[in-house]
This record gives structure tokens, sequence and C-alpha cells, in this order.
């Protein structure tokens, strides 16, 4: 096995930081969904804005994590007909899909981010405590560019360099190699 370069080794870096961000915001959605059930039916007080703040945190969770899954290409994939072709086209056809997919993430990174600028000046607010939507829209519309940076590296991954992360698609085959080491 080749030892990684060192943009490799930023991009994992980065990728991991990522992955961060997004479990500690679901984390959060967890948190917060736990103690408001416990605070609504065990003593009569669930938390103020805990339904805005779960969703808006959802949200920013969702974005994060598409800049994961779109590095890892983790997400669920029907490829039966790149199985049923050769390996030059179904290179090819890979291209294809992560380019929909780089142009979907493009034009969801800017409609996010119309919605961060007209949230900012109409002034929307949560509810009870008053918290305001745009920091959560700005998160969003962030994990939207990381998601929109780690699509492109693995298109660009696929057309130069001819490879598609495969080494990724399995977490089976990570779970063997750890046991046979």
């Amino acid at each position: 096995m080749t030892q990684p370069t060192e943009k490799r080794r930023f991009v994992d870096r980065a990728v991991l930081s990522i992955e961060r961000i997004a479990g500690l915001m679901l984390g959060g959605v967890t948190l917060l969904i736990v103690v408001s059930a416990i605070g609504r039916y065990g003593f009569a007080r669930p938390l103020p804005d805990a339904f805005d703040a779960s969703r808006l945190l959802l949200g920013v969770a969702i974005a994060w994590g598409m800049a994961s899954v779109a590095w890892h290409g983790s997400h669920i994939k029907v490829d039966i007909v790149a199985q049923a072709v050769g390996a030059r086209a179904r290179l090819w056809l890979s291209g294809f899909a992560w380019a929909v997919l780089l142009l979907f993430t493009l034009a969801m990174t800017w409609k996010i981010g119309e919605r961060v600028e007209a949230t900012f000046r109409s002034g929307d607010t949560t509810m009870d405590l008053r918290l305001p939507h745009w920091p959560f829209f700005l998160a969003i519309w962030l994990g939207l560019v990381a998601a929109l940076v780690t699509t492109g590296l693995r298109l660009w991954r696929i057309v130069v360099h001819g490879s598609d992360l495969e080494e990724f698609d399995g977490a089976e085959a990570h779970t063997q190699e750890d046991q046979q080491k």
C-alpha cells in the first residue's frame, strides 16, 4: 500500500472534521429531543424552542453529513447498470453520476445561500427564546459548501485519476482488514 500524500492527509483530516461536526450536531439533536421529552412528560415543563432548535440542528447535521457521504460515496446506490458494463464504461457512468450530484449540490448551496440572506434580513426567530434562524441556515450553507468541495474532489479523482475511491464503498472490507491485523 502506498503512503498517502500530504494533500491526501489534509483531505482526510478535513473530512474527519466534517464528520465530527455532523456527529456533534446529530448528538445535539438527540440530546435536545430526549431532554425535552423527559421535561414534557416527566415534569410538565418542555424545553423552550426544543422543536425549532432540533429541526434546525437536524438540517445542519444533514448538510454536514452530505459532505462526508460525498467523499466516501457511502450513500445508497443502485449500480445494477454499472455492474453490467465494462470498467471503462463504469468509470464514465460514475463520472456522469457524480457530475450530476455536483450540479445538484451547487444548486442547493446557491438556494440555501439565498435563504441565509433572506432570514438575516427578515429577522426570523424561534417562538420562545427568539433565537435568530440565520446562524442555523449559515451553518447549513457551510455544510453544503463542504459537500460541494468533497463532491468536486471525488469527481476530480474519477476524471483525472480514474479512481472512484472504491476503498470507501464497503465498510465490511475495512472490518475484515482490521480483524486480520
